[in-house]
């Protein structure tokens, strides 16, 4: 579905974020992009979802083309929902953007907020809600569109670990239920062996791919207790080490 190949990006500064990045992303998959603050997983995200440029290397669809409007969601680490509006009309945004009336759009943004648990919210606004139904609103907002690709930027960072739980088994059933491509940035160990299909390690900046796994998991609400799970958990957590050590 995408490819990017030798990607490199520095900031005004000198800063450089990403170094020689080459990195294959397939429909439908789940990938976790997995490392230490500051080594370029977010700006990568960027880069995929068109908002930034790199200074070297491409970033290339496989029909040439940028994703048509509305085909990449994009859930950010704070919900970042309008404070003055409903769940509903926080949801119907990118729509309204798109030129599409509210009575065009009401079917797909109830099914949105259906499809994240928030049937009967429709009209709470956001101080109404605790941290983690904010959160739902806004992937419904990023699923509203019906995207292709879906890019998550450590959307449960700030969450504590019972709604953080409980948001990445209901993350994994949307997933199977949509079928897109989810790129999950996170710098969490025990999220990216729980959530995704392909784990890819990235040194601290300039960030680059220092080896990338494939979970043996049946992903579910029960892998946690999986001893399979604790030997991924294992193997990722020796990977780290290396990689820092050797960075």
């Amino acid at each position: 579905m995408l490819t990017i190949s030798q990607v490199g990006r520095r900031f005004p500064g000198g800063i450089e974020a990403l170094r020689d990045v080459s990195l294959t992303l397939a429909s439908g998959d789940f990938l976790a992009l997995l490392g230490p603050s500051g080594c370029g997983k977010s700006t990568l995200l960027r880069l995929i979802a068109g908002l930034d440029q790199p200074d070297t290397g491409t970033v290339r669809w496989d029909d040439g083309q940028p994703p048509e409007p509305g085909s990449i969601g994009y859930v950010f680490q704070d919900a970042t929902l309008l404070p003055w509006a409903t769940a509903a009309e926080n949801v119907y945004l990118p729509l309204r953007l798109r030129g599409i009336t509210r009575e065009q759009a009401a079917a797909d943004v109830w099914a949105a907020l259906t499809k994240v648990g928030l049937q009967g919210f429709e009209t709470a606004r956001p101080r109404q809600l605790s941290g983690g139904m904010r959160m739902r609103v806004s992937i419904a907002r990023a699923l509203v569109t019906r995207p292709s690709v879906l890019l998550m930027d450590e959307p449960f960072a700030a969450l504590d670990e019972f709604t953080r739980n409980k948001l990445q088994i209901d993350l994994l059933a949307l997933w199977r239920d949509i079928g897109c491509l989810i790129v999950f940035v996170t710098h969490s160990i025990y999220e990216a062996a729980f959530l995704a299909r392909r784990i890819v390690l990235m040194t601290p900046r300039p960030g680059r791919i220092d080896q990338e796994m494939q979970s043996p998991l049946v992903h579910g609400p029960d892998t946690r207790l999986d001893p399979a799970y604790a030997a991924l958990v294992a193997r990722i957590t020796r990977a780290m080490e290396q990689a820092l050590a050797s960075a």
